[in-house]
């Protein structure tokens, strides 16, 4: 994403599981050259002189807690953002109510730019687990872009890379079974969590199953069904949120 999430190390403590004991959503300081996530956030060949400069443009990095809202879908748009630590959920709202699951995003990956178009959110972002996240106001990137061209080739890249990700999205509702989507999305984070050094057959998958139905565009019966047949043949074990690839060569045949 832009910006990478943060940098300076947030540290959020929660004295208590309740709603009660949450506190309120807390602001830090944002750098870039300490953040665990930059080599994805970083703009290539950004220079030593302009990377202040960048810094300067973050002005915060927020705590977003498990259920919580970063926006919402009709609110207006004047910052984007990157995830730093966590991870969220996207939704749209379908005229009679219901919530459509349009993406997952993961630490190191934009959220926002569905506000640029008409100024306001098209989308809500709601956390998956007590996340964070850099605050990117977007009239001071446009400035830094003019500035900085390696900047503005990153903005373009994070858009070109949204409507590719929409594109592939479409491609696999259309297109894909049931197996065929389910095997796709557990590949797709399994790839996602090794760009972030992490482990390739082991994950807590944030998402309830509910949510992978709607993103995927099935029931939550039909997503319940694929797990488990895919256990049965040995491809994966679950447990709960717990997510390990058996036969990682099986999914991809699928």
């Amino acid at each position: 994403m832009l910006t990478s999430a943060a940098l300076t190390p947030i540290a959020v403590h929660y004295p208590g599981r309740g709603a009660a004991a949450m506190p309120p959503a807390t602001r830090h300081a944002a750098r870039c050259s300490t953040c665990a996530m930059r080599h994805l956030c970083m703009p290539q060949g950004m220079s030593a002189e302009e990377l202040p400069k960048l810094e300067a443009v973050i002005c915060t990095a927020r705590a977003v807690r498990r259920g919580e809202s970063l926006y919402r879908a009709g609110t207006p748009f004047e910052n984007l953002y990157a995830v730093r630590s966590g991870s969220l959920k996207t939704t749209m709202a379908h005229r009679d109510g219901r919530e459509q699951v349009t993406g997952l995003r993961l630490a190191g990956e934009s959220l926002g730019l569905d506000g640029i178009s008409n100024d306001v959110h098209a989308c809500s972002a709601i956390a998956l687990e007590d996340s964070s996240v850099c605050i990117v106001p977007y009239a001071a990137l446009k400035r830094l872009c003019r500035e900085s061209g390696a900047m503005q080739e990153r903005l373009h890249k994070l858009m070109g890379e949204q409507i590719v990700r929409e594109a592939s999205q479409m491609m696999m509702l259309g297109s894909l079974s049931a197996d065929e989507r389910v095997a796709a999305f557990l590949l797709d984070v399994s790839g996602r969590n090794v760009q972030r050094g992490y482990s390739s057959a082991e994950f807590n998958l944030r998402m309830t199953r509910e949510d992978m139905g709607s993103y995927l565009g099935m029931t939550l019966e039909t997503v319940s069904r694929t797990l488990s047949k895919f256990q049965k043949r040995g491809l994966i074990d679950t447990r709960g949120k717990f997510i390990r690839i058996v036969d990682l060569e099986g999914l991809r045949d699928l």
